[in-house]
């Protein structure tokens, strides 16, 4: 008889790691998480396999490996997942929360600096500077992904299918999504034709954990839906929606997000979404807590100080609360999840398709950074973004280009890119 239990060693080692020690390192971990994922997994790497064995070599990449084909963002599973392994749920649940925590307090001071300070002239040029390194960064992140994604010809079709289908179609992001996931899917099927791996059997309570953190993550939601506030429950079922499609990291949605909360809701304008996503980048934690930015920049705008608080509490709550239940759900089966070849394929397909979307919000946030004004070009079935070349900023554009010199300069190192743009923003202003 086969036997298809979990994995032994992926079991979580309750109380081999001192709790204290845990608070410790990775409340030290969220302090220093800037940089994005590529930084923030780095630094986990280091403290986790380098510093302290903790774990295994192995066994950090078997678990990158199984956080990358998650929705949401993988450096904070990857805590939560180390936590789990390390001290069980009330490890995951520690480590995570203290990955995004740091970084949610910093979000909520800037939101409220900006409402109040926000429209100076001299913060204006900080801001514009911040906007151009952030095009650096994100063209940076195009740049890493497309080396390690696209591979040939199929791969840049999908990349080239992802842009289009956002850029000139405006197909739903998730749509995008599920066809690139059938693609991948049926080529793996058609050229590998490796057998399914047998599911797993033994692995605990599956549907008390599904229960207990889905009627965590949702019964809120559904609570404010019958007695709350309607742009909090508008606030809480949107994000808790882009948490299932996050796949590919922040910047893949950040196009889609950006068109929904501007277009659609009507939260928020497209100038202080380019904000948003500029002061994301100043703090410690995942990017995706821009979506802790604009939920309580929607609630000031709305309602004032305490439904800027509320707003920023539930899309913390919807953002977040599901990558506990991907974790506690699947980290038994990391091992299987990790190597399936079916969902492997479809999940490298998914990556190749995010080099294109990523592609998408790179022209989307350029040509709101370069030019004040934009036209939408609609015919049959497209729908094309066009500027206004009369509107173009020169500051701006002056901006953009010395961004990757900056960039090249500080090593990459956001700590000094932010600081040194934001400076040379205020200068231009001075200048021009």
């Amino acid at each position: 008889m086969t036997d298809i239990s979990p994995d032994p060693k992926v079991q979580p080692q309750a109380h081999a790691i001192a709790m204290a020690d845990l608070i410790r390192v990775f409340g030290r971990i969220g302090v220093m998480s800037f940089g994005g994922p590529a930084a923030q997994i780095a630094l986990m790497h280091k403290e986790l396999v380098e510093d302290r064995p903790w774990l295994s070599e192995a066994g950090f990449l078997r678990a990158l490996s199984f956080c990358m084909m998650l929705p949401g963002p993988e450096a904070m599973q990857l805590a939560t997942y180390a936590g789990w392994r390390l001290r069980g749920a009330p490890g995951g649940v520690l480590a995570g929360l203290l990955f995004v925590l740091p970084g949610a307090l910093v979000i909520a001071a800037l939101v409220f600096l900006y409402m109040n300070f926000g429209t100076q002239p001299l913060v204006q040029a900080g801001f514009l500077g911040i906007k151009a390194a952030v095009v650096a960064i994100i063209l940076q992140a195009l740049q890493r992904l497309g080396k390690k994604a696209l591979h040939g010809v199929t791969d840049l079709a999908l990349a080239a299918f992802g842009f289009l289908a956002l850029f000139l179609f405006a197909l739903p992001f998730p749509l995008v999504l599920l066809t690139a996931a059938l693609l991948g899917s049926l080529r793996m099927k058609s050229t590998e034709n490796e057998p399914e791996a047998p599911p797993p059997a033994g692995a605990g309570p599956v549907w008390v954990t599904l229960l207990l953190w889905g009627g965590l993550w949702l019964l809120p939601l559904g609570a404010l839906s019958l007695f709350g506030p309607q742009l909090l429950a508008d606030i809480g079922w949107f994000f808790a929606k882009l948490a299932v499609v996050t796949f590919g990291g922040a910047y893949a949605v950040l196009a889609y997000m950006s068109q929904t909360v501007v277009a659609q809701y009507q939260w928020i304008e497209t100038g202080q979404m380019i904000d948003a996503l500029g002061l994301a980048e100043t703090t410690p934690g995942p990017l995706i807590l821009v979506t802790q930015f604009v939920a309580m920049l929607a609630g000031a705008l709305a309602s004032g100080t305490w439904m800027a608080l509320a707003a920023g509490l539930v899309a913390l709550w919807a953002t977040f609360m599901p990558c506990f239940l991907w974790i506690f759900l699947a980290a038994p089966h990391v091992e299987r999840i990790a190597s399936h070849p079916r969902l492997g394929a479809a999940l490298r397909a998914i990556t190749a398709v995010v080099a294109g979307v990523i592609l998408n919000l790179s022209v989307w946030f350029l040509l709101h950074v370069l030019f004040r004004e934009t036209v939408t070009l609609e015919l049959p079935a497209i729908s094309l973004m066009l500027p206004v070349m009369a509107s173009l900023d020169v500051s701006a554009a002056l901006l953009v280009l010395a961004a990757p010199v900056v960039a090249l300069a500080c090593g990459g190192r956001l700590a000094l890119i932010l600081p040194i743009m934001a400076g040379l923003g205020i200068a231009m202003a001075q200048i021009i």
